[in-house]
């Protein structure tokens, strides 16, 4: 008994191709996903960072973690110049700050509490945990690009994680 809507992308019928690609979105949704904000110091000293759902623990030895970020964002180029990177695992009560972070907003830590990690890249305050990474490596993955940091300190606060589930933030709470 099959009780699933299937979908898939078949080539030659790209009358399809925009209809099927929010499917796939769609069906993606379906696995929840944390949220965090990955941050980094471009060469200018400008703190970048940017909301992010695509973080996944790579290896444990190394202590590999990895994320994706779109080829079309501004931040791209500097990220995959960067020789370190940060991610914040954001808590519960930071959708606001998933929000900012998300956003096309200049000088996105002005106004945020951070602190500084190695290198000076900044870390958000109140987060349910955070690394601080060297960049490993980067690779192309599609219309993304795969970013993988070694992870050198990490830090856990023991508060519940930002979720994003079926296009919406939830909590476990």
């Amino acid at each position: 008994m099959n009780d699933y809507d299937i979908f898939s992308f078949m080539p030659g019928d790209e009358s399809r191709v925009d209809a099927d690609k929010r499917q796939f979105r769609n069906v993606l949704g379906e696995y929840a996903t944390g949220v965090a904000v990955a941050a980094t110091v471009a060469p200018s000293g400008e703190k970048i960072g940017l909301t992010i759902n695509s973080f996944a623990s790579v290896s444990l030895e190394p202590p590999l973690i990895l994320w994706s970020l779109a080829k079309i964002s501004d931040a791209v180029e500097v990220f995959r110049a960067a020789n370190r990177f940060s991610i914040s695992v954001l808590a519960a009560n930071q959708e606001a700050l998933a929000l900012h972070f998300a956003g096309q907003t200049e000088n996105k830590f002005t106004a945020v509490e951070h602190r500084s990690v190695t290198g000076g890249v900044p870390v958000l305050t109140g987060c349910a945990a955070y690394f601080d990474c060297a960049s490993e490596a980067s690779h192309p993955g599609g219309d993304h690009v795969i970013l993988v940091g070694r992870v050198e300190k990490f830090a856990s606060r023991g508060r519940p994680a930002l979720i994003f589930h079926q296009g919406r933030f939830k909590s476990l709470d």
